[in-house]
């Protein structure tokens, strides 16, 4: 048997052969060359979304943005190996995620410029809203998964986060708890080599899936820049959730292209040779280059591929720059569901302070 801590899952190779793997295989026996070309045109979506999303931000247009290039095969493979009824809790930069669960990319960016506390209805599609806040998406997902079973619901939930969340109490207390409980929950690490600024041998000595099994969980390392495998291992992690037999902690071995944030220089720690050895393992290239080899590229699906990709990014520029500025008062709108006295008290406030000016502005004008 294969170590899959010592040796990732890969299905497909940098160069794009296959590999024989007929452990995972057969879990995407049903991805067929129509489902291939699928998966294929999801990556450049994404990317071309998120290379919009930093143009924006660099034409003021985007408060932030926490860029994935290179990380678009760990976010499609899992998010396409999803079910609707599932749920996912992401962090800050799982774009692809959630263009994959269905969020319009008209409102991706909201939160991003600062013109809202949320960017979507998390329950229309299923997956919650990007959150800054490191590692407590391994505690939210835990107790959704937790409260789901106990409705009964044959569902999966699957907490987003990075090598660095690892490092924090949240995700500790996440693995603890799912696992005294046996929780249907999937852990997802993409393992982007940095956090921030430190590199991840600083942060742990042994790969990072291996701190599941001080858990006791199941886990396993995947090539996070192959697409069929990471789709494979998470579809094995979900059923096991939703079959009753706990969570799977699933490290997703992948790079950042670009810096942590728009506002992060990766030049001041990182060499470019080391950027250039993980740009020959590029997940588009890669699925490009099986999808060559299987005669399965022709101008007509380039051209719809790349219409598609042009087409959500329009949709996401659109969408920023014609948002609406909100009322001030609005800043004390959906904090809590329902009415709340110091909320309540902080508006009077608040409208106070901002009628105080209404005479200085008609003096002025």
């Amino acid at each position: 048997m294969v170590d899959t801590i010592a040796y990732p899952v890969q299905l497909i190779q940098p160069d794009g052969r296959r590999v024989f793997r007929p452990d995972y295989t057969s879990l995407v026996r049903d991805i067929g060359p129509d489902q291939l070309r699928d998966l294929y045109e999801d990556l450049v979506v994404a990317r071309r979304m998120d290379v919009e999303a930093v143009a924006l931000q660099r034409q003021g247009e985007l408060g932030l943005w926490a860029p994935l290039l290179g990380q678009e095969a760990a976010q499609v493979g899992s998010a396409r190996a999803l079910r609707p009824d599932d749920y996912a809790f992401i962090s800050y930069r799982e774009h692809a995620v959630a263009y994959c669960r269905g969020v319009d990319p008209g409102v991706m960016t909201r939160m991003w410029r600062g013109c809202a506390h949320f960017a979507w209805d998390p329950s229309s599609v299923n997956v919650t809203n990007p959150a800054i806040v490191v590692g407590s998406q391994g505690l939210h997902a835990t107790g959704y998964a937790m409260g789901a079973h106990l409705d009964g619901a044959e569902i999966a939930t699957i907490a987003y986060f990075g090598d660095g969340a690892t490092s924090q109490g949240d995700i500790a207390e996440a693995l603890g708890f799912s696992m005294s409980f046996n929780a249907p929950v999937v852990f997802f690490c993409q393992n982007n080599q940095f956090a921030i600024s430190e590199p991840v041998h600083l942060q742990s000595p042994v790969p990072i899936a291996q701190r599941a099994a001080g858990y006791g969980m199941p886990a396993v390392r995947v090539d996070g820049n192959d697409v069929l495998a990471v789709l494979a291992v998470t579809r094995q992690a979900t059923q096991r959730a939703r079959e009753g037999s706990g969570p799977t902690f699933i490290e997703a071995v992948t790079y950042r292209m670009g810096p942590h944030t728009t506002s992060d220089d990766p030049t001041r720690y990182r060499a470019a040779a080391e950027t250039e050895v993980w740009k020959a393992r590029d997940p588009i290239d890669r699925i490009r280059r099986l999808l060559d080899r299987e005669d399965l590229l022709d101008d007509v699906f380039l051209a719809r591929v790349q219409a598609t990709a042009d087409d959500v990014a329009a949709r996401l520029r659109s969408g920023t720059v014609e948002a609406p500025d909100p009322a001030p008062l609005d800043l004390f709108e959906h904090v809590y569901s329902t009415d709340h006295p110091l909320i309540d008290e902080e508006r009077e406030q608040y409208a106070a302070y901002l009628a105080g000016f209404a005479g200085i502005e008609e003096a002025l004008s």
